[in-house]
Parts: C-alpha cells; structure tokens; sequence
C-alpha cells in the first residue's frame, strides 16, 4: 500500500551512507522523538547505527520507523525468556548441533541467507525460546550490516525430522511472539522464508501461526516439500547454496561451524544489548 513506500525518493534513500546529511536528519528526527518519549527507557544508546536501521527497515518512512523502534523496545521487554540473555553460551548445544548456519555469500537481490535445521533442534534439551534465541542472536549480528539494513534476510528452513515434540513446543503464546518478530518488531526485512522436507502435519502449526502474519509475509512463504531441489535453484543460485542442497558450496555441517565461531567471537557485544531484566 501507499502507506509502505516512504517518502518520494526512499530507495535512493536506502542507497545512501549513515553519514549522508538526509540520512542523518532522519535519524535526528527518530532521536527527537525517541527523547521526547517520557518514561521510556531504551535497552541500548539511541546512536545513529542504532536508529538507522529502523529507518531503512521502513525505506525511511519515519512514522512506519518510529513504530517498529518502539515494537523493538515493546517486543524485548515483554519477552525476557528470550531478550534478557543473548550470551551464545545459553544456546551453545544448539550451535553445535549444527541446528543454524548462514551461507558465506549474499543472494543477487544482496539479502543475507539463513537456514536452519530442525532435525538438529532436540526438543528434550531445548525449548521453543531457546531456539527462537538463536534467531534473535544471529539478527542481532547481521542487523549491524548496511547491506543487510538495504537488502533484508531470507530464511531456508529444513524441517526434515520435524516431530510432534517440536509442534508440542509451540504454544499459541510462542507462536504470537514469532509472528511479532517477523513483521513489525525487528529492523530487519524478511524477504522470503522457504520451507522444505515439511512433513504433512507442518501444516496445521503453520495454520496456527498464520493469523498473526501480514498478507505481504505469507506472500513471502514458500512451501518446496521433498523435492525441492530444483525448486530451490529457481530462487537462488545453486553458486551459494551448500552441497546438501543441490550447491556448489562447502557442506552444512561447515558452514554452521563458521556461523557458531562468528557468535561465540561477538559474545561481548552480545551481552552488552542484552536486556537485564527489571
């Protein structure tokens, strides 16, 4: 709709560097209004990288920015079983289960690509927040990315062993706070989120997320089943991709390895935007 586009020019906008002065008025503008707030406190310093990425989430439509910065701040406040602590150690079996990896190169739209495998994800050691933390962790971190502020995230997610101990973990309550998430409470465009080796009961938990999502999101969704290989290719080059799934690049297991040195090497940072709880 109307309301989405931003002002006239918000693509060049996006274009633009931090330091170019529409940019920084923008951010001023955000700043001003964030300070004005009374009350209100933020989890981290309103800095100009901070606030710059809810404005190129929203192409630089300034009340749509405002919105998602306070959805941001709402969102981690209300949800301390996952905001509070963002040390990797709280996560570290999940990692190294090989659960998520993030592929080395960038698709041609210039998103970032992010799957995870929930046949990795063992339900007696680890709740649905756990894994949704992992999530969050990773969004953290490629969220500081200007390419990724512009060109947004795109997800695989391999349900390959999805079982009823999974579905079990997503409660109505659960499935609310992904569906916030994934539209209006991170600066982050969600591009395409691409399921494969869904099993056929899948479908009634994705029912139940489904209410809280936007029209534009479910667009967004695709569905590849268990022959999705060439399906896969159509939306991205099989260049990137790892082995396993019709790719040119190293396997899965290595390229979660890669991602998990990355996140225990950013703990610190991690830790200082975690949400102490109150």
């Amino acid at each position: 709709g109307g309301m989405s586009q931003g002002p006239p020019g918000a693509g060049r906008l996006n274009d633009l560097p931090d330091n170019s002065p529409r940019v920084r008025s923008a951010v001023a503008e955000l700043r001003r209004r964030a300070e004005a707030e009374p009350g209100r406190r933020w989890p981290q310093p309103l800095t100009d990288s901070f606030l710059v990425r809810f404005l190129r989430a929203r192409d630089f439509h300034l009340d749509l920015a405002w919105r998602l910065l306070k959805n941001y701040q709402k969102w981690r406040i209300e949800c301390p079983e996952i905001s509070a602590d963002l040390q990797p150690s709280s996560v570290l079996g999940l990692l190294h289960a090989g659960y998520h990896g993030v592929l080395r190169s960038r698709d041609p739209q210039g998103s970032r690509v992010l799957i995870y495998r929930i046949g990795q994800w063992d339900p007696k050691l680890f709740t649905a927040y756990d894994v949704f933390r992992v999530s969050l962790i990773t969004s953290e971190l490629i969220v500081k990315e200007i390419e990724t502020q512009r060109n947004g995230v795109k997800a695989i997610f391999d349900l390959q062993g999805w079982r009823f101990a999974h579905a079990f973990q997503i409660s109505p309550a659960v499935a609310k706070k992904i569906a916030a998430v994934l539209t209006d409470s991170f600066p982050l465009k969600v591009r395409g989120i691409h399921l494969i080796n869904e099993p056929l009961f899948f479908h009634p938990v994705f029912a139940l997320i489904s209410p809280f999502l936007t029209e534009k999101i479910k667009e967004r969704v695709h569905m590849h089943g268990n022959n999705y290989m060439q399906s896969l290719t159509e939306h991205f080059p099989i260049s990137i991709l790892p082995q396993e799934y019709g790719g040119e690049e190293v396997s899965i297991e290595e390229l979660a390895k890669e991602w998990t040195d990355f996140i225990m090497a950013s703990a610190d940072y991690l830790q200082s935007i975690s949400v102490v709880a109150q």
